[in-house]
């Protein structure tokens, strides 16, 4: 038990010694300042975080933080406003124009975001012929089934765009990254469209809380090498 300065409470700790200081709930605490009659604002930020600690507090949606007593609507808002700033400053972005060497820059891009998603989506790098970004889009949201993943959805953004090649990104919300049968089932289909169509798939990487798993590096997809776009020189 950590409380050798007495009564004080997490905003004086803070201001002392630190925010790094601070355990998980009272850094929670100082995000909803009140707590409900009788039960104090810390005391409310442990019971948030339960078991499931800050990765399952991420994966809230605003319905179930609101159905906690002491927790409206504004606190729910305060809460998953605070943490997306977090993984927005945990990630590292690429920027429009930016070269994409391989599936670590992918994964790095998106593993804060996806991470602590409750559920699958299935996101699109959109590629210049020189493999540099130009522009990123969600194609789908649940589970990634062939059914609901269809090229047509896939491929209308790329070839609006004139884009010369794409990555197709999703997440695994158990945190294992392994990929499904159903996954595989899938980048086939889209790879077979992306040649009819001109727009070749050049990689599917599965994000996930443990890590990731590119398609193209195990076998399941081959597709143009990093690096090396059909306007590449």
């Amino acid at each position: 038990m950590r409380r050798s300065d007495g009564a004080r409470g997490p905003r004086e700790r803070l201001r002392d010694r630190g925010s790094e200081s601070l355990d998980d709930a009272e850094l929670l605490a100082l995000l909803l300042r009140t707590g409900t009659r009788g039960r104090s604002a810390e005391a409310l930020a442990r019971d948030l975080l339960g078991a499931a600690g800050l990765h399952g507090l991420a994966r809230a949606v605003p319905a179930e933080l609101e159905r906690q007593p002491g927790v409206g609507p504004t606190k729910a808002a305060t809460l998953l406003a605070a943490l997306e700033l977090g993984r927005r400053l945990a990630e590292r972005r690429l920027d429009s124009g930016e070269a994409i060497r391989g599936p670590e820059d992918v994964f790095r891009h998106f593993h804060a975001r996806l991470r602590d998603a409750p559920h699958e989506q299935l996101h699109l790098l959109l590629l210049d012929g020189r493999h540099r970004g130009m522009r990123e889009v969600m194609a789908s949201r649940g589970t990634l089934t062939a059914s609901l993943v269809h090229p047509r959805e896939v491929f209308r953004p790329a070839l609006r765009e004139g884009a010369a090649a794409l990555v197709v990104v999703h997440n695994h919300p158990s945190g294992d990254p392994a990929p499904s049968a159903e996954d595989r089932e899938v980048t086939r289909r889209l790879v077979q469209a992306g040649a009819l169509l001109g727009v070749p798939v050049l990689d599917h990487v599965v994000v996930a809380e443990r890590g990731f798993v590119s398609l193209r590096a195990d076998g399941t997809l081959e597709a143009l090498p990093w690096g090396e776009g059909p306007e590449r020189r």
